[in-house]
């Protein structure tokens, strides 16, 4: 029966999305019962949490050992200027359960390295990568390869961003096949800027691929990579082949 996943109240708050026929209700008891991990409350976090949160992710873990600064607040729009010192995924928790109480929010406040970071992978079924440095991506995917856990991956700097989905089938790039293409970038925002808007976008990109992915919605960025250019607001793709000499996927 349809109330056995759905509450009333759910069906009410979520008639919008039930609405669309890709999604129906299967598609939002399938959101329900999905489990997202999250890594990094920041600009990107920030943006694809409150809409995985607010679309109805059953349960959704916030990853960051970092506190809030002044200098976030410019982007990083679960936080507010009272939470200034706290870590980021608890003012995160907060701020998704004031605008879905029905979903669950988990949060952990330490480094995922080794065994905690596969551990935590593997009790999800999509990773949002919204971190901001290439050592935690290779981590990301080399463990999602593994688990065949699909990996949402998106960057943004300046006024560029992008995004690529990686879902580990076996004639699929995975992320390392993306960073061999483009070398190691290593600015941050701290030292190139960003212009606030752009990690809205991409980060609102990563939350509807990893809703895609989850219901089967649609067609994901798997094997593409989406290129956002918001100085001139263009947008490119560009495709992604695995790669012959990839160490991860093709070893």
């Amino acid at each position: 029966m349809i109330n056995e996943i759905l509450s009333d109240q759910e069906m009410t708050r979520y008639c919008r999305q039930i609405l669309l026929p890709a999604c129906d209700i299967e598609g939002q008891e399938k959101l329900k019962q999905a489990k997202v991990l999250l890594i990094g409350v920041g600009g990107l976090g920030c943006a694809a949490a409150q809409y995985l949160g607010a679309a109805g992710i059953g349960e959704l873990t916030l990853v960051d050992f970092d506190q809030v600064e002044l200098s976030n607040l410019q982007r990083q729009i679960l936080h507010a200027t009272a939470n200034i010192g706290d870590n980021k995924a608890q003012s995160g928790q907060q701020a998704i359960a004031a605008i879905n109480p029905e979903i669950k929010v988990n949060i952990i406040t330490t480094k995922l390295v080794g065994t905690s970071l596969y551990q935590a992978i593997e009790r999800h079924d999509v990773v949002v990568d919204c971190c901001d440095n290439l050592a935690t991506r290779v981590a990301l995917n080399k463990v999602c390869f593994e688990l065949k856990i699909p990996l949402i991956s998106g960057a943004a700097i300046r006024m560029e961003g992008m995004v690529s989905c990686f879902d580990y089938h076996a004639d699929s790039p995975c992320y390392q096949c993306f960073s061999h293409l483009f070398g190691e970038q290593q600015l941050s925002c701290m030292e190139a800027g960003v212009l606030s808007p752009i990690v809205g976008i991409i980060g609102s990109i990563q939350a509807a691929e990893a809703i895609k992915m989850l219901t089967g919605i649609g067609t994901t960025l798997v094997g593409r990579v989406l290129m956002a250019d918001i100085s001139t607001m263009s947008f490119r793709e560009m495709k992604l082949n695995k790669s012959s000499k990839c160490i991860i996927c093709n070893p």
